[in-house]
């Protein structure tokens, strides 16, 4: 797969900008600011629906504008396909395949598989346990249609069944017929996302290891640990045990919704004892195995989007992913970085084709 041609219009701080890409590898340099990563964030914008960066949509567009328009030409499987994403403010953002709207953007998620590698990826380690599930989620969606559809269920179920036991709160009031029929929604949802995060979590923690195993040179022992309040009791039970604290909270505080990732080097929490270099090549394994994943399950090679990571890495860890992208089995790669020379040097060692555009 690949991105031959990018066309941005009122889109964060470009007015009107188009781009040609290589086949290969393409670089984006310039100072801080001029908008390398806004570039990165619009190719992440044509797979997603939305921004890595900044989710508010409003927010995408230039100052002092009210919409934005990003167009993709790629080449996908021999035919051309050609994806825009445009917002208006006070409407629908709108999603187009081939001049068609999607009717869910759900729909258009896994279609153009790609990794990004960013230094705001460091939010898995530091922030809370939904920063963690979105990125399992994330993964599995891109590879499993069926299994977005099943989480966009579950939190629709959850917000009723929320918005229930507010009602209850406030009216003083029960009512066991409505509350069974959520919780038993949530539950049919809820352990068929389980069961998939974990079949999931097996399957990647190989990958992960070895894609480690590189980076470290094999220095350190790390893990990654599903935890999960389903380990222990059926969905159903918790809510049925728990219902009087759902009440008197007016919250739903057991089901997958709990669910977390945990981060571990030499058997403890990397965001305690990690050192910042060792944390760098936990997540840059962490996506290079994510990319290693969707590769296997979708059977296409995801975009590989480099966001800034030379100028956060010391030469070796520089040096063992120039190593890892050297191989063939990377498709087409984007790299921002704030010195030109640095980046073209490193790009020459890959020995493929590639293009520097200067911002």
């Amino acid at each position: 797969m690949q991105l031959e041609q990018l066309s941005l219009l009122n889109y964060k701080n470009f007015e009107s900008q188009s781009f040609t890409f290589d086949a290969k590898i393409n670089c984006f340099v310039g100072q801080n600011g001029v908008g390398k990563t806004n570039v990165l964030d619009a190719i992440y914008h044509l797979s997603f629906g939305k921004s890595y960066f900044n989710p508010i949509t409003g927010q995408n567009m230039r100052h002092g504008t009210d919409f934005f328009v990003v167009e993709g030409s790629y080449l996908k499987n021999g035919r051309p396909e050609k994806i825009n994403v445009s917002a208006k403010r006070g409407n629908k953002k709108i999603v187009k395949r081939n001049a068609k709207v999607y009717e869910k953007f759900s729909e258009h998620i896994g279609f153009l598989p790609l990794v990004l590698i960013s230094p705001a990826d460091r939010d898995l380690i530091v922030e809370g346990s939904d920063t963690r599930r979105k990125f399992i989620d994330g993964v599995i969606s891109q590879a499993d249609p069926s299994y977005l559809q099943h989480l966009i269920n579950y939190n629709k179920v959850l917000l009723q069944r929320n918005s229930l036991l507010k009602y209850f709160a406030a009216n003083q009031t029960h009512n066991q017929d409505t509350l069974d029929i959520y919780d038993e929604q949530l539950t049919q949802y809820g352990t068929l996302i389980f069961e998939k995060r974990a079949a999931f979590l097996e399957e990647f923690l190989p990958i992960f290891l070895a894609r480690h195993k590189v980076i470290s040179n094999s220095s350190e022992k790390v893990s990654l640990i599903y935890k999960s309040q389903l380990e222990d009791a059926t969905l159903l039970s918790l809510l049925k045990n728990n219902i009087s604290k759902d009440k008197m909270m007016q919250y739903t505080g057991f089901g997958i919704h709990k669910d977390d990732l945990v981060f571990e080097i030499d058997g403890h929490p990397i965001k305690k004892f990690g050192s910042q270099g060792q944390q760098k090549s936990f997540l840059i394994a962490l996506k290079l195995a994510q990319f290693d994943f969707i590769k296997k399950i979708n059977g296409v090679t995801p975009i590989l989007l480099l966001d800034d990571i030379f100028d956060k890495l010391d030469q070796q860890r520089v040096a063992q992913i120039i190593k890892l992208v050297h191989d063939d089995s990377f498709g087409q790669i984007f790299i921002s970085d704030t010195h030109a020379q640095r980046t073209e040097a490193v790009v020459k060692e890959i020995h493929k084709s590639y293009m520097l555009f200067k911002l």
